[in-house]
């Protein structure tokens, strides 16, 4: 009897596990959003302006939205993106009446200033990704990062973007309070070889996509004897917070979510030739419901009743574009893994515990 108690004592802890994840599911957000990047027409010339036919015809995203998903920002942003056999582009632009910066030190930390970030994940495995920064002086935060921070992770700052080209261009004067400015924009080109992973990797991903996240981030600011600087709270002495405006949402205060950031499809197509539409694979629904229980799995993991030490499992399933997805949930002594089958693909998709995505060929 004390067995079956027990026993039953883990169903239900179980149970109720799966209804909080089950909640979590049914309010989960919306698709991350997607860009086609065509290919350039021409050389470009990296000088802030994007005067060339091509950055003319290639399209606007969407504008950027408050990084929870909410609220509207203050000012808009827009990013357009292109590539050739040797280069990616970006080109942002920031509407802002007050364009001031004063970091010069290379690899700082640029958010300290009103700044534009890229985050790129070109393999899509969630770990092994590039950050880099700009303030409106041009100065660069270029870093390699091993892992999302829940992970634990080595933020290697020793990382350069050797090849990488950006200009600056200001609509309005720069460091002046006396009046009111527009915004500023920024062009950056950045070599295929300075994002790969290995020395013999052919990076150019014509025909594919990589995972893409944009943030820029804005400062309430003070003047004082004619120079800015960040709003302070009288009351604490402290900087009020930041305001982290981004282009596909991530519902949570944290960039380093990669999972959640947009995609990008990179089409052969020439830009200004007929406009390429790009669905995002349904495996990729399938790892998103991989993640949502990744995330609710470290974020419980105190409270989740395995069965035993040994690997038995646990299931849960949801139903993805008419195919019920079957996700076993897996503990072993290095940690646990999430997996499944995918109905579309028939390939094994896995989330480890330190949060790496894996595809295992069928």
């Amino acid at each position: 009897m004390k067995d079956f108690l027990g026993q039953y004592n883990k169903l239900i802890s179980f149970i109720l596990f799966l209804t909080y994840i089950g909640c979590t599911l049914l309010s989960a957000q919306e698709t991350p959003r997607k860009y086609v990047a065509y290919k350039a027409a021409e050389t470009i010339k990296i000088d802030g302006q994007a005067d060339e036919a091509s950055w003319k015809n290639a399209p606007w995203s969407d504008l950027f939205i408050d990084i929870e998903g909410v609220k509207k920002p203050t000012y808009d942003t827009q990013v357009k993106m292109l590539w050739d056999e040797t280069n990616i582009y970006f080109f942002a632009q920031m509407k802002e009446p007050h364009v001031w910066g004063d970091i010069t030190e290379h690899d700082a930390v640029i958010f300290h200033n009103n700044d534009f970030e890229i985050f790129l994940d070109p393999e899509g495995d969630v770990h092994g990704y590039y950050e880099l920064e700009w303030n409106v002086l041009n100065t660069v935060w270029d870093q390699y990062i091993t892992a999302p921070y829940r992970a634990g992770n080595e933020t290697i700052n020793g990382w350069e973007a050797l090849g990488m080209q950006s200009a600056v261009a200001v609509q309005g004067t720069l460091n002046d309070p006396s009046d009111i400015d527009q915004g500023w924009t920024l062009e950056i080109a950045i070599p295929f070889k300075d994002l790969r992973t290995g020395y013999y990797q052919d990076n150019v991903p014509k025909g594919k996509f990589w995972r893409v996240g944009f943030s820029r981030v804005n400062w309430d600011h003070d003047i004082t004897d004619g120079k800015y600087s960040r709003k302070k709270d009288p009351k604490t002495g402290k900087h009020f917070p930041e305001y982290n405006w981004v282009w596909s949402p991530q519902y949570v205060i944290n960039m380093h979510e990669p999972e959640r950031w947009g995609y990008v499809y990179f089409s052969e197509n020439e830009v200004g030739s007929t406009p390429e539409k790009f669905e995002i694979p349904k495996d990729d629904h399938v790892k998103w419901y991989l993640y949502e229980l990744y995330r609710d799995l470290i974020q419980q993991k105190d409270k989740v009743q395995w069965k035993s030490a040994d690997g038995e499992l646990f299931t849960d399933s949801k139903e993805i574009f008419g195919k019920k997805v079957r996700v076993v949930l897996e503990k072993h002594k290095t940690g646990f893994t999430i997996w499944t089958k995918s109905p579309f693909s028939k390939n094994t998709l896995a989330v480890d515990s330190n949060g790496k995505f894996r595809v295992l060929s069928k």
